[in-house]
This record gives structure tokens, sequence and C-alpha cells, in this order.
């Protein structure tokens, strides 16, 4: 199954800009279930996009992996890892806890 992803995005004569970008949005759909069930009441989309811009390449493609494989124990190990990072806590802080309150 990851040989098929791998080869997909090869085939696909994709530039290398637009296969991380379809990498960040198979990573996406992942890391949104975890965030849902693990982070209950965190707005959704600004979290997402401070676990996607705080992750690595090589975070990212696991994530996207899983995305084509399901979601393991890795993958909520893969997410709590980046929202333990201080830029992501930094970035959650600035973007996400304005949403909260707004929405509030």
């Amino acid at each position: 199954m990851r040989l098929a992803f791998a080869t997909i995005l090869v085939l696909a004569g994709c530039s290398v800009q637009q296969q991380d970008q379809i990498a960040r949005d198979a990573a996406r759909s992942t890391i949104t279930p975890v965030l849902i069930e693990r982070f209950p009441g965190v707005p959704l989309e600004p979290a997402l996009n401070c676990v996607i811009d705080n992750a690595s390449a090589v975070q990212i493609r696991a994530l996207a992996l899983d995305g084509v494989t399901g979601a393991t124990e890795s993958t909520v190990q893969i997410v709590t890892d980046i929202i333990s990072k201080p830029e992501t806590i930094q970035c959650l802080a600035t973007r996400g806890l304005p949403a909260l309150l707004i929405t509030r």
C-alpha cells in the first residue's frame, strides 16, 4: 500500500512543491481524527495548521502514509510529538486560543 502511494506521487509527474502539498493534504486527513478525539474543543482548523506547519518532512510523510494504511498508535504519537514542540505550543497560543475565544 505504501509503495502504491509513493508510486502514484512519482507517476503523477508532480513537481516537488505539488508532491509536498499532496503529502500535507493527506497528513491533514490523518491528523484531523486524532485532534478531534484527543483534543476536543480545540478549534480544528487553527490546530491543524499549527501541527502541519511545525511537522518535519519525515513526520508529514509518515502521517500521509498513515492516511493510506490507517491511523495507528504511531499516528497519535507523531501528532503528540508535534503538539509538544515549543513552536507548536506558541502557534496554538497565538492562532488556536484566539479562535477558541471568538467562537465561545
